[in-house]
């Protein structure tokens, strides 16, 4: 049992030394991004299903919220939160669109859209983020594996290059981490 504890935390150190030697300059690309669009008073809107949606509720919740700093709120919303849409448009229109008609009904040009999907092949994760960009939005996928076909439409690719999904969240979780703790640190610290 220990082997199998102690392999568990060196894949998962090893999947963190790959984002320190492989994601530094997306994770930094993407910091700026969300940078622009809070201080051009846009939002931020965030999906993705399971443990993704978790992560995009709690990267809403730390900018909503605060991550480290005090200060004034920030505008996220975390489009896997509110079962009334989900379940009547999932019922009336199809699981792929629930979070495609939020994005047209809430996002506007000038926003950022971030979808999450470890495979980065989510069907409903895709369709928004398409429509995202016919609005007028930017665009982020934290992706894993190879991307898949989320990777092609994104504006920032941020892309955890492991198979294992567990890692994939790890990583994920890591790169809101730092995204909170530098978009606080250049909003609100003067950091550049």
């Amino acid at each position: 049992m220990q082997s199998l504890i102690k392999n568990h935390i060196e894949q998962h150190i090893r999947t963190m030394e790959m984002v320190a030697s492989s994601m530094v300059d997306d994770i930094e690309r993407c910091c700026q991004l969300l940078t622009d669009t809070l201080r051009q008073g846009k939002k931020i809107l965030l999906m993705g299903n399971g443990g993704s949606a978790a992560d995009a509720q709690h990267f809403a919740a730390e900018l909503v919220g605060r991550f480290i700093l005090e200060r004034r709120a920030l505008p996220a919303i975390a489009l896997s939160t509110d079962t009334s849409i989900l379940t009547a448009v999932g019922n009336d229109y199809g699981f792929d669109e629930v979070f495609k008609r939020q994005v047209e009904a809430l996002a506007a040009p000038g926003d950022t859209v971030i979808g999450i999907s470890t495979s980065g092949r989510s069907g409903n994760v895709y369709h928004a983020l398409a429509a995202a960009r016919a609005i007028g939005c930017k665009t982020v996928g934290l992706l894993g594996r190879d991307g898949g076909t989320i990777a092609g439409i994104v504006d920032v690719n941020l892309c955890v290059p492991v198979n294992f999904t567990p890692h994939i969240q790890e990583a994920h979780v890591t790169i809101i981490h730092i995204l909170c703790d530098l978009l606080e640190k250049r909003l609100f610290s003067g950091l550049s």
